[in-house]
């Protein structure tokens, strides 16, 4: 079987592409960043992936520069790219610009990487940078460009070596695949992987590691751990496998009952159910950090699997821990050599890592994306209803509640004057105005963490009622925004009034009461969804409850964050129509809330999660 190498710089993406290449039939395999040439003799093409460094940095990953000898095809992406200018002589420095989010590639030359595509030709690609190749090397010549990047792809036709600075794995690179296809066909590959043939391998690969054991599986409801179930009963038998879904009271409203009844519809009939509502809120009560909670809330889960396997008298020897953790979650967490911490998954905390270095964990489907466990479970004889269930994070609405410390100043009102002047100099004919909202929200910029303010954009009249060409100059000046302005990371727009001050309310951490506001809110919002027919088109809809209370009211706010994406790693604001959105602040207004925002971020730069 051929086989495709990806070197692993530590970018978000890598596993996306590598499962990218899979999609187009091939075998790829993840390799550590300093695999040596004569290891990698063997493969047909190799990949250099992206990462959050600078190649210029002492101590940033290098490359074994005897691959450039090997007479295989290499492709370098991003991070891989600037490494491919560097060791060839060219330059790279940090770019007066940084690009996230979407871009406008132009063909200048279709040769190679571009085969296909005609000359002049213009396309949308998803950039993810700081820095930029400023010098091109000798050998190479310039295949395409954006607006802020003379060398968005460059190729030596001659050795086989192309490199691109944007990121072609993922959905939102419209051509990407094609671009793919052709490096696939540079490295004249045979076309022989298939997703059945991966589930026949995970199916005897669960028989091998689980051996006489049995798994204690904690169960969330949600589409991951419920193929993981389906498939870990699959490849051992429903009497090996002892189901827990615990009742955090972070959940959404009725959500314990409509679990129960989406289990048990494919024949799941031994779930246990643990209420573990008045626990969780006191472990977390005066609890403020995003990090912090994500621990907390992780460690309870294994606090109460060791409690009830106590009470079942279950010997620890005998059973393995089951997440239905998937491979974002790994990631984010900095789960590979070179990546960073976005976030700590609540399946990725200390005490479940060092459960998985004892080989006390089983995750059966950790190294798959979204899309991919939605493909198993169908392989696996799942209803659609129940894996094409929107994403649910398994801290729940515990994460989409922001907290804020009581020692922060009050009143803060980060209003700036030079990025409204940004705004008048170059989208005049919007009339918009901004504020820096006195929160902060998790980011990714550039493969690495950010936590920075969110911009509180204003139209001058309500802003729940806007065309479908407003909203997309919106969606642009957002890009534009979060690429220009290092102070923030995010853009929301009022949908209620405009904003002209922005308070915090203090002292504010997880609480019953907070919680009951954002589940009556989040189920206004996921009804409007579902009976307007938007709920099936969008990936993920998260609504975030943020302590924040505009133009001198008192109430706490809400921040709609409808999305699309395809695997998570990438992700498309979606355009909610104006009647939609004029019902649901409508609805939404009736609660005692304050301001109702629309997140217009893209991610990059923003993550899907708030936290």
């Amino acid at each position: 079987m051929d086989k495709i190498a990806i070197l692993d710089y530590g970018s978000q993406l890598t596993h996306l592409l590598a499962t990218e290449v899979r999609r187009l039939n091939v075998y790829s395999e993840i390799l550590d960043s300093e695999t040596k040439a004569s290891d990698l003799a063997g493969y047909k093409g190799i990949i250099l992936s992206g990462g959050p460094s600078s190649v210029y940095d002492e101590g940033s990953p290098q490359v074994d520069p005897e691959i450039f000898n090997l007479n295989i095809p290499i492709l370098g992406i991003c991070y891989g790219h600037q490494l491919i200018v560097q060791a060839f002589g060219g330059k790279v420095e940090s770019g007066l610009v940084k690009e996230y989010g979407k871009a406008s590639l132009k063909i200048v030359n279709n040769i190679g990487l571009l085969e296909g595509f005609s000359v002049n030709e213009e396309t949308q690609v998803w950039m993810s940078h700081g820095d930029d190749a400023t010098k091109l090397p000798d050998g190479f010549q310039t295949l395409a460009s954006t607006k802020d990047c003379e060398f968005a792809i460059i190729g030596n036709p001659e050795r086989k070596i192309y490199s691109l600075q944007f990121h072609l794995e993922v959905a939102h690179t419209v051509k990407g695949k094609e671009m793919l296809a052709n490096f696939l066909k540079i490295c004249n590959v045979s076309y022989d992987w298939n997703l059945q043939d991966y589930l026949d391998q995970k199916i005897q690969e669960i028989r091998r590691e689980v051996a006489d054991k049995k798994v204690f599986l904690l169960v969330s409801g949600g589409v991951d751990s419920t193929v993981a179930f389906a498939l870990l009963e699959k490849a051992i038998g429903a009497d090996k496998v002892y189901g827990m879904f615990v009742d955090t009271g972070f959940l959404r409203k009725k959500e314990v009952e409509q679990v129960e009844a989406a289990l048990k519809s494919i024949g799941i009939e031994d779930l246990n159910v643990y209420r573990g509502s008045n626990q969780y809120f006191t472990a977390l009560e005066g609890i403020y950090d995003p990090e912090e909670k994500r621990r907390v809330i992780g460690d309870l889960f294994l606090d109460i699997q060791d409690t009830v396997s106590r009470d079942l008298n279950l010997n620890p020897a005998d059973w393995l821990l089951g997440q239905g953790t998937i491979y974002p979650d790994t990631i984010e967490s900095g789960g590979t050599k070179n990546s960073q911490k976005i976030k700590t998954h609540h399946n990725r905390v200390e005490r479940i890592e060092e459960l998985i270095k004892q080989g006390k964990v089983i995750e059966p489907v950790k190294d798959l994306y979204k899309d991919e466990v939605r493909q198993i479970g169908k392989l696996l004889g799942l209803p659609s209803e129940m894996i094409e269930r929107h994403p649910f994070p398994g801290p729940g609405l515990a994460v989409r509640t922001l907290c804020t410390p009581p020692n922060l100043p009050e009143g803060t009102n980060l209003a700036s004057t030079e990025i409204n002047n940004f705004l008048h100099n170059n989208y005049p004919e919007l009339n918009l105005s901004a504020l820096i909202a006195p929160i902060k929200s998790v980011g990714v910029q550039g493969d690495g963490r950010t936590y920075r303010h969110p911009l509180i954009l204003n139209l001058p009249t309500m802003s729940a009622v806007f065309s479908d060409e407003q909203f997309n100059q919106l969606l642009d000046v957002s890009t534009a925004l979060t690429n220009q302005f290092n102070t923030i990371n995010r853009v929301i727009l009022s949908l209620k009034e405009p904003v002209s001050n922005a308070e915090l309310i203090l002292a504010q951490y997880l609480t019953p009461e907070r919680i009951s506001l954002l589940q009556n809110a989040d189920a206004i919002w996921n009804e409007e969804l579902k009976q307007s027919g938007h709920y099936t088109k969008i990936w993920q809809a998260p609504l975030v409850l943020a302590p924040i209370a505009i133009n001198g009211e008192k109430f706490e706010s809400v921040i709609l964050r409808p999305i699309s994406s395809k695997e998570a790693m990438t992700a498309d604001v979606y355009p909610l129509s104006g009647s939609t959105l004029q019902e649901i602040v409508y609805k939404l207004s009736k609660l005692e809330l304050s301001g109702i925002f629309y997140d217009l971020t893209h991610k990059p730069p923003g993550t899907i999660e708030w936290e």
